[in-house]
């Protein structure tokens, strides 16, 4: 069998893209892990927790339409969510990884009605959970939280306590500056029932639309019961 270079070219280029970069694809409450999205696996037939994702490619404008939740913000084919306590802490999970420089944050938001699936995550309120960015030494030469994961491949962030019961999206967003003056975002999210808690509904913010190239993980500080 021969192959002509024009598709030697193409499989080379797609199976670079396959390794380079990242993205969340399992996720898990305590003992209990959940499937998250293949984004190199055919949609059909996928069963998720994860919102669907195109592939571990950056977005590189902070006012990129798909920066929410890194697509158009539908719901999968057959969504699924995570039904968890207020207080229980969520882990996402990277099959791999490849920055170690920038911060990594954590955001929630509510969604209407019983159900996160069918809502659009371009209308989503977000407000912050948890961050960790530089923490020791120099943007170039420091370690950083990316660092973190580019080791462990996972990362873990608590559910508020005092929030409201209910339905939210959950969104982990890496951002890695390895490159001078061209932030990369790679944000994935998951769906949420929260029960118990509180009655705390925290104040957020749209994403796109909360910060720029200059201020792009400095975004505002959270005060919500952690």
């Amino acid at each position: 069998m021969k192959f002509t270079q024009s598709f030697i070219a193409i499989v080379a280029t797609q199976f670079a893209s396959v390794l380079a970069h990242g993205g969340v694809t399992s996720w898990s409450v305590g003992s209990t892990t959940y499937p998250g999205w293949q984004p190199y696996n055919s949609p059909t037939g996928q069963t998720s927790v994860g919102r669907p994702y195109s592939s571990f490619d950056p977005i590189l404008n902070p006012s990129d339409a798909k920066l929410h939740c890194n697509n158009g913000g539908e719901s999968g084919p057959s969504q699924l969510s995570i039904t968890l306590n207020a207080g229980d802490t969520v882990t996402a999970y990277w099959p791999q990884w490849t920055h170690a420089e920038g911060p990594v944050t954590v955001y929630m938001a509510a969604c209407p009605g019983s159900s996160c699936t069918g809502y659009g995550s371009a209308s989503a309120s977000w407000f912050k959970i948890a961050e960790q960015g530089l923490i020791s030494g120099t943007l170039a030469k420091g370690q950083w939280a990316n660092g973190i994961l580019l080791k462990e491949l996972k990362w873990s962030a608590k559910i508020p306590p005092c929030i409201k019961p209910g339905p939210y999206l959950i969104r982990f967003e890496t951002l890695a500056l390895h490159q001078a003056n061209t932030p990369q975002f790679y944000p994935e999210c998951a769906q949420l029932i929260v029960q118990g808690g509180g009655s705390t509904v925290p104040s957020g913010v749209r994403i796109p639309g909360a910060w720029g190239v200059r201020g792009c993980f400095t975004l505002y500080s959270y005060d919500i019961c952690l």
